[in-house]
């Protein structure tokens, strides 16, 4: 199994060799990385796969536009699916920024919580929360392979399948980088995500949008949503559902007034900010080309090792691994080929 991220560590100059011997090395930030990978280590994103969300211009009267990217099978694919249909129902034109709160998220969807949604969406289960794996972490380039660690996953892959799981949570023991939030954590497809052996989930991380519901068992039909705009909050994943995250346009969120309401709920109208459209990118005029880079490249893998430890010239000393979500998954808009 070559599945698992392979964080290679630089070497380290060893402490008795000579200073006149020493030779300085000169490593490449995490932009570096990215801005050198090759052209075929991106991945395009599909027009369709795109939510285009226009907002009434700002104060001196400038046009505000977010892009969403939306999550991939199979993650969420019942939300994603009514979040289709509303859109293609043209359901969000007219309805508001109703919620900023500091640290946390930005909410939007229907205020007076009266208009009436579009036909056929789907009623989707808790267990949606989670998508089960057919083989242990299918798909998934784990972290647990941590710098220093390459021997080790080395030798976990050569195990018998039903003993990998235990070769890579004594991994992730000795290293002391096992995810406070599950048993462990690498990226899917392009996306960050938790897992367990038995399933895996998408996590919240700064950007992602979910998908606003009521107390247990309400899950939401996806006709109110949320951005995060704050610090992680880990402690939603697998509480509620994650569809997608934001590509373009986050400063037109995260610089919102704050609301002065209970959770940072607006109390007026006035404060609101009202969305003129949501189109699928894919029915939306002038949308830009999107491409991210591929998890699994060896491009990737730099810029994740580099992430982990900052050996460019301002650091002083590499942390030695990263809360996944301070390893974003580079966005750009495509470049002509």
């Amino acid at each position: 199994m070559k599945r698992f991220l392979n964080l290679t560590a630089a070497a380290a100059l060893c402490a008795s060799v000579p200073a006149f011997a020493q030779e300085a090395i000169t490593y490449p930030a995490p932009s570096e990385i990215v801005a050198a990978a090759k052209a075929q280590e991106w991945a395009t994103i599909a027009p369709s796969d795109l939510l285009v969300m226009d907002l009434a211009p700002d104060a001196a009267g400038k046009s505000r536009h977010v892009v969403i990217q939306l999550m991939p099978d199979p993650f969420s694919q019942g939300w994603i699916g009514n979040i289709r249909k509303l859109a293609t129902a043209k359901w969000w034109d007219g309805t508001s920024i109703n919620r900023v709160q500091d640290n946390y998220v930005v909410q939007w969807g229907d205020a007076t919580e009266k208009k009436a949604l579009p036909d056929g969406l789907e009623t989707v289960p808790e267990s949606s929360y989670t998508t089960p794996l057919t083989d242990p972490f299918a798909g998934m380039l784990l972290f647990a392979a941590i710098v220093g660690q390459k021997e080790a996953a080395d030798a976990c892959n050569r195990k018998s399948e039903d003993k990998i799981s235990d070769c890579y949570r004594e991994i992730e023991r000795q290293v002391m980088h096992r995810d406070p939030y599950g048993d462990l954590y690498g990226f899917y497809k392009g996306w960050p995500a938790g897992a367990d052996p038995d399933a895996a989930w998408p996590i919240h991380c700064y950007g992602m949008v979910g998908v606003g519901r009521n107390l247990s068992p309400d899950t939401g039909t996806g006709a109110e949503l949320y951005t995060v705009i704050g610090h992680a909050p880990r402690h939603l994943d697998r509480n509620i559902a994650v569809v997608g995250r934001v590509i373009e346009g986050i400063e037109h969120l995260s610089s919102l007034p704050r609301g002065t309401g209970a959770l940072g709920f607006y109390e007026s109208e006035a404060e609101r900010v009202p969305i003129l459209s949501v189109r699928l990118g894919s029915d939306a005029q002038n949308v830009p080309s999107f491409e991210y880079l591929r998890t699994e490249s060896d491009s990737f893998k730099a810029y994740a090792d580099a992430r982990a430890n900052r050996r460019d010239p301002f650091f002083i000393r590499p942390a030695g691994g990263a809360d996944i979500c301070n390893i974003p998954v580079p966005v750009r808009r495509q470049t002509a080929k």
